[in-house]
């Protein structure tokens, strides 16, 4: 499972830079690009909102996918075992070295 988050998460980062890169800042961005015609179908102040809750929504779904990886992951056995046998076995003091 922890894979396909990782894929998810992985596709979210593409969708944010693509917005991020889009975005103009100077006020431009997506409306610029294709003139006239974009004033017409989407409007100057639409397309400017459309990238805000773009980025906004793929940072979201980045965080809330992290912090679903995170809570998914499970401990190897090999590290669950050398846990045990360090809490297990006594603590071992270390000898100082010999004099010269």
């Amino acid at each position: 499972m922890i894979p396909f988050v990782t894929i998810l998460i992985i596709l979210a980062c593409a969708a944010l830079a693509f917005f991020v890169l889009i975005q103009n800042p100077k006020g431009g961005g997506l409306s610029g690009s294709f003139g006239s015609l974009g004033n017409q179908v989407m409007g100057v102040k639409q397309s400017t909102d459309v990238m805000e809750k773009g980025t906004w929504g793929s940072m979201a779904i980045i965080a809330a996918l992290c912090l679903i990886a995170v809570t998914m992951y499970e401990t190897p056995k090999e590290v669950k075992e050398m846990q045990k046998q360090k809490s297990g076995a006594p603590a071992q003091q270390q000898k100082a070295p010999a004099g010269k």
